[in-house]
């Protein structure tokens, strides 16, 4: 979108009856929220008409410079029907018509999440649960558990373990991402990717109860295609599809759905001294620069989960900062993973080990999920999965 929109704050009375009916509080006659649009890069006068319009609509705005000389950021604020009488407005106007269809667009999509992830065969209902992802590192140097699984008895051991313990997802990786990591040689990472996937998904196979869809953690377009034949369900791409540039296309010719992470840099150098000057509009303007290229090489967009990337090029103020915001991604009306999970912004005293982090790993699991995560990403499953239980119990199940 060339202007960015993004819905960044939302006030409103409760939406389900029985929250009302609790509450004591009666059915509003139409939508009573009231939502804040930023745009960014809006040329000066668009910005103008867009503000006065939304004004005139019985809204609120806000214009200020933009960055670099990149037009103007613009605020729009309004209910539902100052939103409806704005856009009448403005879509009769060549200078405010894009903008405008930007704004509906978001606010369309931050209201309604999407309720099914299209597989290759098939379709994963989202919205009703939380999923939790249990991380399978089959790696000698992963920051958590390098080494543990590396063997593939342990990691199968590993992955049927999980998969007793809830998990909806088992993310295998044979590269570790760890800030300073290196890449791995393809043919090492295939050595130490296929016999384990081969083997955990015929042991799902003879699992009696539903079977965790397996996911591979790669950046590398031939181990995706590969791992598709060996009967991967999703590819998690940490690099956002910038690793290689062949992913998109094998990822859209394999069929399978794809989680585009953000991170600035790579894994080698995304540490090194990161800075934004609005996070959450550079993350959420990278991931839909990287849906786009995702759609452009021919993958369907109900395929597609976003990653905010916690960890990989952020400051420990950054990722505290996407854990508190991350609603505003909704905008974009993908699905959100989020990957918290023993991160070293959760170590608190400076030094703790990785393994030491299991409260503060839940603490920002319980976060993302009040955020808007439908996947949480995690090394401790039963623990997590005890969480996004009670979290989607006081969040998503009102006759609870």
């Amino acid at each position: 979108m060339p202007c960015n929109a993004l819905v960044v704050a939302s006030t409103s009375f409760p939406a389900r009856a029985e929250d009302r009916r609790r509450l004591g509080v009666p059915s509003p006659r139409t939508d009573a929220a009231v939502r804040t649009v930023r745009l960014e890069a809006v040329p000066p006068q668009a910005a103008r008409l867009l503000s006065g319009l939304m004004v005139s609509a019985g809204g609120a705005a806000q214009m200020a410079p933009g960055r670099r000389g990149r037009g103007s950021v613009v605020l729009l604020q309004g209910g539902g029907a100052a939103f409806h009488a704005f856009f009448e407005k403005a879509r009769r106007d060549e200078a405010t018509r894009q903008a405008a269809a930007e704004t509906r667009d978001v606010l369309m999509r931050a209201t309604t999440r999407p309720r099914v992830l299209a597989l290759a065969r098939g379709r994963l209902a989202l919205g009703s649960r939380t999923l939790v992802m249990g991380i399978l590192n089959v790696t000698p140097d992963s920051f958590s558990d390098g080494g543990r699984h590396f063997d593939r008895r342990a990691a199968v051991e590993r992955a049927l373990e999980m998969a007793r313990e809830g998990a909806g997802l088992i993310d295998i990786g044979g590269e570790s991402t760890r800030p300073g990591a290196r890449p791995v040689p393809l043919a090492e990472e295939l050595r130490r990717v296929l016999p384990v996937l081969e083997t955990v998904v015929e042991a799902f196979r003879r699992l009696e109860n539903a079977r965790p869809l397996v996911s591979v953690d790669t950046r590398k377009a031939e181990v995706a295609r590969r791992a598709a034949r060996a009967g991967a369900d999703l590819i998690n791409d940490v690099s956002g599809l910038t690793f290689d540039p062949a992913m998109a296309a094998a990822v859209a010719d394999c069929g399978l759905p794809v989680v585009i992470q953000h991170i600035r840099g790579t894994p080698e150098t995304m540490q090194k001294a990161p800075r934004y000057a609005h996070l959450l509009p550079e993350i959420a303007a990278f991931l839909r620069a990287q849906i786009d290229r995702a759609a452009r090489a021919g993958v369907r967009e109900e395929k597609i989960i976003i990653d905010p990337g916690i960890g990989f090029g952020k400051r420990r103020r950054d990722n505290l900062a996407i854990l508190r915001h991350l609603r505003v991604l909704a905008s974009l009306g993908r699905p959100i993973l989020v990957g918290a999970s023993r991160k070293s912004f959760l170590e608190g005293a400076p030094g703790r080990p990785a393994d030491r982090r299991i409260e503060a790993s839940l603490a920002a699991e319980a976060l993302a999920i009040l955020g808007g995560a439908d996947i949480i990403r995690a090394h401790d499953v039963r623990e997590a999965v005890r969480v996004a239980s009670l979290c989607d119990a006081v969040l998503r199940d009102p006759a609870r």
